[in-house]
């Protein structure tokens, strides 16, 4: 159900909004101008921590894509994931629920992901690490993403064999600043968020950080004509920072997350103009997941590099119902009103404490070195009441890695860089797996451990100042493990790991004070042993088989200040991914070789085009009035929806748009997601049917087009 843009509730909740807006313009306030990053970045030197060290990011010898803070409001990128699909390269197979997310970067990843350690990209936040599960979290008070592509296993470690993504939030400083932002919007749209920083004492500051984020889901329950859920994200961050003037400062962090009404959907495609399911009302009300991170980092400078402790630990507690509704299973089983429900339920906790020692910034040799121990606890558990069978599913992993990466400088233009990291991962499965209309429960006990090298080779040139040239070898690994939707024995046989080497040859050119930025890649991928998820429709038995891979591809992304307030950003992306072996036996069909990598487009493009310009003189605080539009645009070829290619998911453009007034710190704006409707899938797959014995397509719309206002404050 859709709610009026201007009806008395959203008039009242935008009217406190702009109440709030209203009082803090009478203050002083900082320039508007700071509100559009795009005006300022292009030109500025651009420094990133992607070696797990500050460095300019025109010198970082593989390629990696930077998204700022003020970049991520303005597109008004609600989460990670949607931040992510902004990057050249970057995709990620979803359908819809807070756990499910399988990102690939230039073709690499998990062909279908087989567990909750099944990944390929490693997500970092703040310097501790997480999976990518955590991709649900919101953007919350961001400085900055960068999104690191090519094996990264010598600095981040395991499950990294595609890329990272690393993720710095905003930090306490000793100046009072902060913001307060407001929207509302269609279907159901309410957006609050707010934080607000500054000095305790002259060693120490603070910063907290909220946002409550709501919506309806875009698919209807064909039986009251309601959405199926009322989507929410409640979370918070609390930081601390002490320094003592003389070299050694800490961080404290606490961050939550508690997201309610997200779901896994499956649908029968085509969907029609109103995609529903035919569900009891309230079949999902229970999907809750809560997510936690507390880490301590500390730092100490040596006259000759920086020490960095950092230690974390993460905790997640999930639970999600998942459906076939009355029409798909009729159409996949052949039985009429009949509801097939399945309920998964899981907590993990994770504990890390990794040490480095690192050059310090500006140093005329790079170099870094460490270690990091990890601990995870994983529980999955699954119930069918339909089926009358119940699966105990707990993992335990522990990881130890070793590393050391420098660039050496052999002239004044020529660099070296090495880097070598060895890891030992173990990992212990313990399972119950309960028929209840029979009272059977057969136990299920599994172990393994691994030994890896990964690490990488680059050479650099400067060919001009802020004007770089790179080559870079480096292979990535992933870790077997045992899958974590074992309905039995058998399924639970331990796969294989996955490993990749990966050629990457690149340019890189940012003039500080130019006008332009832009950085191209070419790159092959030679996989091994990557991960398919196995399923038999007819029996629910699910078991994982490998499969080898390769990609070839080039990338191109770069911005222009076409005029003092236009900028233009755009980016490109070619990607040919395939599946070199041949898997039989699976119900849905025979993979074959040479079949497409699923969910990755051949080609795709994304772009933005921000203007600034001042309307008046007049304004709040004695500021004038600027005029602030953004429009970005994102188009994605046709792909294969699954790894037997069954089927295509079509090609689509998305654009979303943005345009306001600010004057004083304060703006006034309004917002579009999908602004011309494009009606295409989120994902796909097919699936043999027993009724008919024939491959059905089953995947999710995405959501429609959705338009409202805004207002903010920042200061």
């Amino acid at each position: 159900m859709s709610t009026r843009l201007f009806s008395p509730r959203c008039l009242t909740a935008m009217s406190l909004v702009l109440a709030l807006t209203g009082t803090a313009g009478a203050q002083q306030a900082t320039s508007t101008a700071t509100q559009v990053a795009d005006m300022a970045r292009v030109g500025e030197e651009i420094v990133v921590t992607a070696r797990r060290s500050a460095e300019k990011a025109v010198e970082v010898p593989f390629a990696v894509s930077v998204i700022s803070g003020q970049d991520i409001t303005e597109a008004r990128l609600h989460n990670l994931s949607e931040t992510l699909l902004s990057v050249p390269g970057v995709d990620i197979n979803a359908s819809g629920g807070p756990n499910d997310y399988n990102v690939r970067i230039r073709g690499v990843g998990s062909l279908y992901k087989v567990s909750a350690d099944d990944n390929s990209v490693v997500l970092n936040i703040d310097g501790v690490a997480l999976s990518t599960a955590f991709l649900s979290l919101g953007t919350l008070d961001i400085e900055r993403v960068e999104v690191l592509k090519g094996p990264q296993g010598t600095l981040f470690g395991r499950n990294s064999e595609a890329g990272a993504i690393n993720v710095i939030t905003a930090k306490p400083k000793q100046n009072t600043e902060g913001y307060v932002r407001g929207e509302i919007g269609q279907e159901g749209h309410r957006l609050g968020e707010a934080a607000v920083g500054g000095a305790i004492s002259d060693q120490l500051s603070a910063r907290i950080a909220v946002r409550y984020n709501e919506a309806d889901n875009w698919v209807d329950n064909a039986r009251d004509g309601k959405p199926l859920t009322s989507i929410s994200d409640l979370a918070g961050r609390f930081s601390l920072v002490w320094d003592n003037g003389n070299g050694t400062d800490a961080l404290l962090t606490v961050e939550g997350q508690r997201a309610k009404g997200y779901l896994n959907m499956i649908l029968l495609r085509p969907y029609g103009d109103h995609p529903a399911l035919d569900l009891k009302p309230g079949a999902f009300d229970e999907n809750k997941r809560t997510a936690g991170r507390y880490s301590a980092e500390i730092n100490h400078d040596f006259s000759f590099a920086r020490l960095t402790s950092v230690t974390a630990a993460t905790t997640s507690d999930y639970v999600g119902w998942k459906a076939y509704d009355t029409v798909t299973y009729q159409a996949m089983y052949g039985m009429p009103n009949v509801e097939y429900l399945v309920r998964d339920s899981s907590k993990e906790t994770g504990l890390s404490q990794e040490l480095r020692l690192a050059s310090l910034p500006d140093s005329r040799l790079f170099w870094v070195a460490g270690l990091l121990g990890t601990h995870g606890d994983l529980s999955f558990d699954t119930r069918s009441p339909l089926v009358g069978q119940q699966y105990f599913r707990d993992f335990t992993s522990k990881s130890i890695g070793v590393f050391a990466e420098a660039t050496y400088p052999l002239t004044n233009a020529l660099k070296l860089t090495g880097g070598i990291r060895q890891s030992h991962e173990s990992k212990d499965y313990k399972a119950r797996y309960i028929n209840s209309f029979t009272g059977t429960t057969t136990p299920d006990k599994r172990d393994l451990s691994d030994n890896y090298t990964t690490g990488r080779l680059a050479l650099s040139y400067e060919l001009a100042k802020d004007t770089n040239l790179y080559t870079t070898l480096a292979r990535g690994y992933k870790s077997g493990g045992i899958s974590y939707m074992a309905t039995n024995v058998s399924d639970s046989q331990p796969y294989k790991a996955a490993s990749v080497n990966s050629l990457e040859i690149g340019f890189k050119t940012a003039p500080v004070g130019g006008n332009f930025s832009l950085n191209g890649a070419v790159f092959v991928n030679q996989i091994k042993d990557d991960h398919i998820l196995k399923y038999d429709s007819t029996t629910f038995a699910m078991s994982v088989v490998n499969a080898d891979v390769r990609s070839i591809g080039a990338e191109l992304e770069g911005s222009w200040r076409i005029t003092k307030g236009l900028v233009l950003n755009a980016g490109l992306s070619r990607v040919n991914s395939e599946i070199r072996d041949n898997v039989l036996g699976l119900t849905a069909g025979d993979i074959r070789a040479g079949n497409k990598v699923p969910d990755v487009p051949g080609w795709s493009a994304n772009g933005s085009l921000a203007y600034e310009g001042k309307v008046s003189d007049a304004g709040l605080a004695g500021q004038p009035t600027l005029l602030n539009a953004r429009v970005g645009y994102r188009w994605v070829d046709s792909r294969p929806a699954d790894a037997q290619n069954n089927f295509d998911l079509d090609a689509y453009g998305e654009v979303d748009a943005r345009i306001g007034l600010s004057s004083g710190g304060s703006e006034f704006y309004l917002w579009s997601s999908n602004l011309f409707d494009s009606k295409h899938d989120v994902y796909g797959y097919g699936e043999l049917a027993f009724s008919d014995f024939r491959i059905h397509q089953l995947g999710a719309p995405a959501r429609g087009r959705v338009i409202g206002v805004g207002a903010s404050h920042s200061f």
